[in-house]
């Protein structure tokens, strides 16, 4: 592979630069008000079906009888620097399907950072549902999201988003761009807590 000399990519920064110098441009990408939908070529889609999510859900026997391809959840993401550099920020937006394993409501995986001094914010803009919290005590508890509901998420708790309505529920996300993502923790212990619907009430019930 070819190395550009350092002092090579010192004329290109300056280059780029001079050529951008007074110039009006448009963003290469745009974000919908309406649905926080994301359109550009830097977009990075992703979408977690029910094959996906095997070891999510408490109630197994239930879950294997879903259609695997059943879409669970969505990101769009716009990563306009590299995955772990230091001083950016990425931008995301999060679409979680209305529907339930028995009583448990559709949710994304969730994760710690791999930075644990990497916070986040989301903001609710469609449908309902919960912002599930779990600290490394393994305490749990959980945020209404709602359209307009700002949350911050502290770099050393864990976090996922249940859907406890009837249409799909719509967060929007910026975090830093070297925050990481820690999935498999959260794979082996799982929260210490479930979201259940009990008499169409989204209820924390605390596990064994």
């Amino acid at each position: 592979m070819y190395v550009i000399p350092s002092d090579r990519i010192g004329i290109q920064v300056i280059f780029s630069l001079i050529m951008k110098h007074l110039k009006i441009i448009s963003s290469p990408v745009e974000l919908r008000l309406l649905d926080f939908g994301l359109k550009g070529d830097l977009i990075v889609n992703q979408t977690r079906f029910i094959k996906d999510m095997a070891g999510i859900f408490q109630d197994v026997e239930t879950f294997y009888k879903l259609d695997p391809e059943l879409p669970v959840y969505t990101v769009q993401a716009w990563l306009p620097v590299k995955e772990g550099t230091e001083g950016g920020l990425f931008f995301g937006t999060s679409t979680i399907f209305p529907g339930k394993v028995n009583q448990e409501y559709f949710m994304t995986k969730g994760h710690f950072h791999e930075k644990s001094d990497r916070a986040e914010f989301y903001l609710g803009v469609q449908g309902t549902g919960m912002l599930i919290l779990m600290d490394r005590a393994r305490n749990t508890w959980a945020e209404e999201v709602f359209p307009g509901s700002l949350h911050y998420i502290d770099g050393d708790i864990a976090h996922r988003l249940a859907n406890t309505g009837r249409d799909n529920l719509i967060v929007g996300a910026c975090w830093p761009s070297d925050a990481g993502h820690d999935y498999e923790e959260i794979s082996l212990t799982g929260f210490s807590a479930r979201l259940i619907d009990v008499g169409e009430k989204a209820v924390l019930v605390e596990m064994n």
